[in-house]
């Protein structure tokens, strides 16, 4: 702290002091208790400041009278550094001159005390006067205090300093050497002995004897204890010597100068003068004052008891000192090892002559009791490195040399509490060499000491006696007890008298110089200073003490901040660094998706070219030309699946091609060098075939659409990205890596086209590949399921609206749950009876199974054989995303070589309970000793090395159907396989399959659907095998004339009794308890480990190259599906049991019933020219809902008693025994007006079925034909219309209403004069055209179907499908996607000209009546399957629900039933006395209504299972 520092803080706590003194009405007893001091504490520790700072401002006025005598010595250059002992030379700013002068309290120099502490000392005196023992004890104390300094005062003024100066250099040398030995103790032994050298030396070197000292028998705790404490074997090297060197004066005798002597440290920052008694003042005080006025603990942590201190510097030498140390004895005493510190060196400077000695070691300083003490003293300090000066009041003679021994680094450590004890240490200066005092020149006396004694007395004391005297006065009963001299006589008396008699301030000084006075006032009064310092001094004990330990734990407190702060500052540059990583990342992401936005509208605008494109060329097109259809059509599966999972639509290919360079690899490697040259030719004439107009129109423009699409600044992101993960997209024969970026609303994959594995791609693979750049809304996701990828439970397949799926692998199953997270909450979609939540998703294939009601439906036969297996298939992992995991189906038959195949002989089919490897008898003892005499260690035992399951496998069936070719040539190094080994004929296949040790292949669900893989539809050429038969389409068994005939008999036999009997055991070996474990061993069902399930953890692979090795080995060895039971799997009920259940398809009953149910005549005549049979029993009102010519429509409820017709317990009291109720608002005639349109249509139309659509819900009908060009909608409650939908330019000329869906939503397409069709959507939600009840005015159409010439006059539409056939006035009839692609011409027979009515089954058959009686059947493909011509004029037609049977009717009022396949007639029922102008059936398919032309409606018994062949051959 600097000296300015410290006088600023030392005026501040006096400025405190001062409130505690003058303000008598505070009271400190709580705070003393609080802080357990002794009852007055308070003001006791005030006087001490008082008197602290009393003695400050003398040292002040002495250093000022000092500066006024010019300074000549010098300070030697070790010395300065080292001992800070003193001379102002003229080159050393004091201290002193830098304290602002509005700080200095001196007002007049020569006084001996400034009026403020006179005040000070009063009021402390005579503030509690009232508490007699306390103020009399302070009274001592002032008495004792004020004495003492007169007495010094006048002795300073009585003897002006002697001006010597001699040499000392050789004494000074000598100390030096004293100083500078490591082990010297003693510094000078006086050659004169003295009684208080013996007794302060005795005292030394027997520390336990105790002194005779009265002092020290009243306070036994000072110094005796520290000095027993004291347990060091070699107590000479330990002593610590403080010499009092007695001074006798000529002029005084034996009279003592007050002199006080301090071991003091060196405080390198302070100047050598008085101002560094300030601080030693100060810190000793600090303590004190904050142990006894406040408790908050200071920055000052140690006392610094002793700084330099001030040495007289007025022509002192050392002989001088010598000659006076002769003369005077040398006090000796010890100074424990831990002593009571001293806490005011400043006091003690001025204070303590007639006191004991203080000793100070190391900031402790001891009391030793003298006898006789001398004029003045000799510190010998002993401080590890320290030195000792030593103050002297002007006018005193010796200079003072501190000596130090060599003191143990353990009482330095011990005793430490100095704030300076490193500073002791400067400049490397030890306690062996520490320098020597140098000689002191002299200084010549100020001018200002001339005047006489008694005035320079008078001048200093005047302010002084009068407080003495009114002390004296005030306590004098008290003082006259305390004050006796030698002989006990009370001394007081005798100064009072003195001072009654005269005021003169000399007398009293007199009296106080009195050898009585001076031994009374140091035996008594000085008791009550001693006691007042002691106890500061244990103040500040435990003052220290407490700030040791407060600095302890606040030091404690910091560390663990500061730990505090290191970790939060590592913390949050952490996050920080995560912050802007996020921060980089969600910046690559921004960047990443606006660049997929821009691929995935570029592959988006090259589509809806195409499709313009397609649109445009076609041969109905705006450019087309019939020459366009001579050219090569080339087609591909469309990834469109129906419910039943079955993809069976072909699109058009615009990158088809017959691969005449895959042909050519193939002749290189088997064929003969003729073949070579044929492939050859055949290859430039295809090149010349492909280029065809279609492409070169496609090629044009090309660039162009990249290049603007790249300036246009895309970014099509709904709102903020959810999740974003790396993924791969899950395609047949591509993995493509990506990043998969999920929205509020949407799914984004773009594919990382810099990976290396992607460059590597066939384009020609990428060119069938969806997705790569994909965008998914979260309005078409339908289903979510989880799905293996390699074994590992990593990937998940979302199926979409527009029945496509897309699947994905992930990282780790972490993130495919954090993706589900992410996804709608829609389950595995509706179909399975499971709730529609995400951990449905989430949920393992066997959950599924178990939770699924579909195996209880498979049982009661709610739903076929093919249906189930494709259910089991789907949720245990199959998918035709992934080649390796494709849905497996068994084959069923075993005869593939009769004419014909009669289904009710069992030996046709094949035994379901046992693996396609074991049906063979001879072929199973092969397997099952292979499996027995297993000697591979490395790997588990296995029956077969193949799988019945593979991508290879896959492709060989599917490889004349695109993009199957394309994936195999890709998969063969672009060749075809060996003829011989191509899959040529179903009969050859299923004999491998028996012989071949390596062919263990189960099939695929197509050969149950898919008639075109069996056809080389693209014209490949596919070699010729070894017997000379080329390979081309597949050779079918005889039995079926046609892949039409294969694919429906296959069908047939798979839902047939045989089958459904045993279906469950084949379910137990692919997906159920023996696919593995004991079981699949007993039925020879053991395949390579590595198809399993669990068999390895990929992850756990570090190798990338074993890894990739083990990939491909599992892409190789085919996978097991997924096991969903453990037990085994329940049968099918059989039919016969299910015979009496009600409303059960597939049944088989008694002809009990009638043709005929009821007939019902409605009161208006006009023939009812729509029927609409909504019947099913959830539906709030099931009815039949007619409409007759004049647009008067009934809503007939619809009782759903019928069903039990025939059934036990049947009983005609039933209320309701007849189906169908009559409207009663028709049949009452009283609300017509609410059943009537009266909305006027156009003239020209002529009204027929195709003018009205019935919604599901029988609450809206949809109405054409108004002049306006509009249709419209009513609702059949109120007949009010709620609904205008204009879209068409010309009249609207027929209706059609796709299959519903749960919540009634459906499309609807209105067919136009225009020649074109507008596809709408229905909303069932909002009961309007259109999915925005806001926007219902002008709603949308979804899709625009052009392609006709002429106006279009009827229609169907089939959502499974996705299709929409048409058919115009003057023909043809076409085929369009939902989306509005036209796919194809139905092109019928020369005479089929002119359609009239079109019927669309799920199942794919669609049935066109031409005009004059003439049938067609196509395939949804466009392939002609059969016809037929009857002489009916037929005005109705119907298709089964499974498609199976077509039902007609016509203006002979005949209905007819007919098989579809090959319009084999099956019933004719009675005919009717009126034509029939519209048909529909029930839910239940039991009963046929018919609309009849004299305005009445005929229920018929219908049962299309007796025209089943099960049926007939059973019945």
């Amino acid at each position: 702290m600097s000296a300015e520092t410290a006088v600023t803080f030392l005026s501040r706590l006096m400025a405190m002091v001062d409130v505690l003194v003058f303000a008598s009405s505070l009271n400190f007893s709580e705070i003393e208790a609080e802080k357990n001091m002794s009852s007055g504490g308070l003001m006791r520790q005030c006087l001490r400041l008082v008197c602290c700072v009393a003695v400050r401002n003398c040292l002040e006025c002495r250093q000022r009278q000092r500066e006024r005598v010019n300074k000549t010595s010098l300070i030697g250059g070790k010395t300065q550094d080292a001992l800070q002992g003193v001379t102002a030379s003229a080159a050393t700013k004091t201290p002193l001159e830098n304290v602002p002068g509005n700080l200095s309290p001196i007002k007049d120099p020569d006084r001996l005390l400034q009026d403020v502490d006179i005040n000070r000392l009063r009021a402390v005196v005579f503030r509690d006067v009232d508490d007699s023992k306390q103020a009399q004890f302070l009274a001592l104390a002032v008495v004792y205090f004020i004495s003492v300094l007169m007495v010094s005062k006048y002795r300073d003024i009585l003897e002006p300093q002697r001006e010597t100066a001699r040499s000392g250099s050789q004494a000074g040398r000598n100390i030096r050497q004293e100083i500078n030995s490591p082990t010297s103790t003693v510094v000078v032994i006086p050659s004169i002995p003295h009684p208080s050298l013996n007794h302060g030396f005795l005292a030394k070197l027997i520390p336990e004897q105790s002194f005779a000292h009265s002092f020290y028998k009243e306070t036994p705790t000072v110094f005796p204890e520290n000095i027993k404490d004291k347990e060091t074997p070699t107590p000479v090297e330990d002593i610590q010597l403080e010499s009092s060197i007695p001074h006798t004066d000529s002029g005084i005798g034996d009279e003592q100068m007050p002199n006080i002597l301090n071991g003091t440290d060196l405080e390198t920052s302070t100047g050598p003068d008085a101002m560094s008694e300030l601080l030693s003042t100060l810190s000793s005080e600090v303590k004190k004052s904050q142990e006894s006025l406040t408790e908050s603990p200071s920055e000052i942590l140690k006392p610094a008891s002793s700084i330099s201190s001030i040495s007289q510097s007025k022509g002192i030498n050392v002989k001088e000192i010598l000659k006076s140390l002769v003369a005077a004895p040398v006090e000796i005493a010890e100074c424990g090892p831990d002593p009571i510190p001293y806490p005011d060196p400043a006091l003690k400077r001025e204070a303590q002559a007639i006191l004991p000695m203080q000793f100070h070691s190391f900031d402790r300083s001891v009391v030793v009791p003298v006898k006789k003490p001398p004029p003045g003293s000799l510190a010998v300090t002993t401080v590890g490195a320290a030195t000792a000066g030593s103050g002297l009041p002007p006018g005193s003679t010796p200079n003072i040399f501190a000596a130090t021994g060599a003191t143990p680094k353990s009482a330095v450590d011990s005793g430490s509490s100095s704030s300076s004890s490193s500073s002791s240490f400067v400049n490397g200066a030890t306690s062996k060499n520490l320098p020597a005092v140098q000689t002191v020149a002299p200084m010549p006396e100020d001018s200002a000491e001339n005047m006489s004694i008694t005035a320079k007395l008078e001048r200093a004391l005047e302010k002084v006696a009068p407080l003495l005297r009114e002390i004296f006065v005030d306590f004098a009963p008290f003082l006259s007890r305390t004050l006796l001299g030698s002989h006990g006589q009370e001394l007081l008396i005798e100064g009072l008298v003195c001072m009654k008699s005269s005021t003169s301030v000399v007398e009293l000084v007199m009296l106080l110089c009195s050898q009585e006075w001076q031994n009374s006032i140091q035996k008594n009064a000085g008791l009550a200073f001693i006691e007042l310092i002691n106890e500061g001094r244990l103040l500040c004990h435990a003052m220290k003490d407490h700030i040791v330990r407060v600095a302890n734990e606040a030091e404690f407190i910091l560390n663990r901040q500061r730990a505090e702060d290191v970790h939060k500052h590592a913390e949050f540059e952490s996050q920080c660094a995560q912050y802007a990583a996020d921060r980089r990342e969600e910046e690559k992401m921004c960047d990443h998706l606006i660049s997929a936005a821009k691929h995935r509208d570029h592959v988006t605008a090259n589509q809806l070219k195409q499709k313009i494109l397609n649109i445009l060329t076609n041969k109905h097109g705006a450019w087309g030309a019939v020459s366009h259809s001579q050219l090569h059509d080339f087609w591909r599966l469309d990834y469109w699946e129906d419910d039943l999972r079955r993809r069976r639509r072909f699109v058009r290919n615009a990158f088809g091609s017959t691969h005449a360079d895959a042909l050519l690899k193939a002749a290189v490697e088997y064929g003969t060098e003729e073949d070579v040259v044929k492939s050859k030719k055949t290859f430039r004439s295809q090149a010349v075939v492909n280029q065809n107009a279609e492409t070169e129109l496609m090629l044009e423009g090309d660039d162009d659409a990249v290049s603007l699409l790249q300036e246009k600044e895309i970014d099509n992101l709904a709102g903020p990205v959810v999740l974003s993960t790396p993924a791969q997209l899950i395609a047949p024969v591509v993995v493509a890596k990506g990043t998969l970026s999920i929205t509020t609303t949407e799914i984004y994959f773009e594919v990382d086209e810099d990976d290396s594995a992607f460059k590597k791609i066939d384009p020609k693979v990428l060119a069938y590949t969806e997705g790569l750049h994909g965008k998914w809304m979260f309005s078409e996701i339908r289903a979510v399921f989880s799905r293996r990828y390699l074994l590992q439970n990593t990937a998940l397949e979302v199926f979409m609206a527009n029945r496509t799926s897309v699947m994905f692998n992930f990282p780790d199953q972490a993130t495919v749950k954090k993706v589900v997270y992410s996804l709608p909450r829609v389950g595995v979609g509706t179909s399975y009876g499971l709730p529609q939540a995400r951990r449905i998703s989430l949920a393992t294939p066997r959950q599924l199974y178990k939770s699924s009601n579909m195996t209880q439906r498979w049982q009661r036969r709610e739903i076929s054989n093919f249906e189930y297996l494709m259910f089991l298939n789907t949720i245990a992992g199959r998918t035709y995303n992934d080649l390796n995991q494709y849905p497996v189906f068994p084959w069923v038959l075993t005869n593939y070589e009769s004419e014909e195949l009669d289904l009710t002989l069992p030996g046709n089919f094949r035994d379901l309970s046992k693996p396609i490897g074991a049906l063979n008898p001879k072929r199973a003892v092969f397997y099952a000793e292979r499996y027995e005499t297993w000697e591979d260690d490395q790997t588990p035992p296995y029956h077969y090395n193949t799988h019945y399951s593979t991508s290879t496998s896959t492709l060989a069936w599917l490889v004349r159907i695109e993009p199957f070719t394309t994936f195999f040539l890709n998969a063969n190094d672009g060749k075809f396989d060996h003829p011989d080994r191509t899959f040529s004929s179903v009969a050859r296949s299923w004999r491998n399959s028996q012989r071949d040790t390596s062919d263990v292949k189960e099939l695929i669900p197509e050969f149950y659907y898919l008639p075109e893989m069996f056809v080389n539809s693209n014209g490949y050429n596919l070699g010729i095998r070894e017997d000379e038969i080329v390979v081309n389409d597949v050779d079918l068994p005889p039995w079926a004339k046609k892949p039409e005939d294969f694919v429906r008999i296959n069908r047939m036999a798979l839902e047939s009794e045989f089958v459904s009997c045993q279906l469950h055991q084949w379910i137990d070996l692919i997906f159920g308890y023996k696919q593995r474990g004991p079981e699949a061993v007993r039925a020879l069902n053991v395949f390579h480990y590595l198809t399993y399930e669990g068999s390895v953890n990929l992850d756990s692979i570090t190798d990338p190259v074993l890894r990739e090795a083990m990939e491909a080995q599992i892409q190789n060895f085919g996978q097991t599906p997924s096991q969903l039971l453990i037990e085994p799997h329940p049968p099918r009920s059989s039919a016969m049991h299910l015979c009496f259940l009600p409303q059960s398809p597939l049944m088989f009953k008694d002809q009990m019933q009638q043709d005929v149910i009821m007939v019902l005549k409605f009161p208006s005549n006009s023939p009812v020219t729509h029927v609409a049979a909504n019947t099913l029993p959830h539906l709030t009102i099931p009815a039949v809902v007619t409409v007759t010519c004049s647009r008067l429509f009934a809503v007939n409820r619809w009782h759903n008693t019928v069903g039990l017709r025939g059934a036990p317990g049947y009983s005609l009291d039933q209320a309701h025994h007849l189906p169908i109720e009559m409207d009663p608002l028709i049949a009452n005639n009283s609300g017509v007006n609410k059943r009537q349109i009266t909305d006027l249509v156009d003239q020209s139309i002529q009204i027929n079925a195709h003018c009205f659509v019935v919604t599901a819900d029988n609450r809206y009908i949809l109405i054409c034909g108004f002049w306006d060009k509009s249709f419209r909608v009513y609702s059949t409650e109120t007949g009010k219309l709620t609904q205008i939908v204009f879209g068409h330019w010309d009249v609207v000329t027929c209706l059609a209403r796709s299959e519903s869906y749960i919540g009634g939503d459906c499309y609807i397409v209105s067919g136009s004069r225009d020649a074109t069709l507008l596809l709408w959507y229905w909303s069932g939600r909002h009961h309007i055209i259109g999915d925005n009840p806001n926007s219902s005015d002008y709603p949308a159409p979804r899709a625009v179907l052009t392609g006709h010439d002429h106006e279009v006059v009827c229609v169907s539409v089939c959502a499974e499908l996705g299709l929409v056939i048409s058919g115009a006035k003057e023909g043809p009839c076409l085929v369009h996607t939902i989306t509005g692609d036209l796919l194809r011409a139905l092109e019928g027979t020369e005479n089929c000209l002119y359609p009239r009515l079109i019927s669309v089954s799920s199942e794919g058959h669609c049935i066109i009546y031409y005009e004059r009686g003439r049938f067609s059947n196509f395939s949804i493909n466009g392939k002609l399957l059969a016809q037929m011509e009857i002489n009916d004029s037929t005005r109705a037609i119907l298709l089964s629900s499974d498609g199976q049977n077509l039902v007609t009717g016509g203006d002979n009022g005949v209905v007819e039933v007919w098989q579809a396949c090959d319009f084999k007639q099956l019933y004719i029922y009675p005919g009717c006395d009126a034509g029939i102008r519209a048909m529909d059936l029930s839910h239940d398919q039991r009963t046929l209504i018919t609309g009849m032309a004299s305005g009445s409606i005929v229920a018929f018994n219908i049962d299309f299972n007796r025209w089943h062949y099960e049926h007939q051959n059973r019945y």
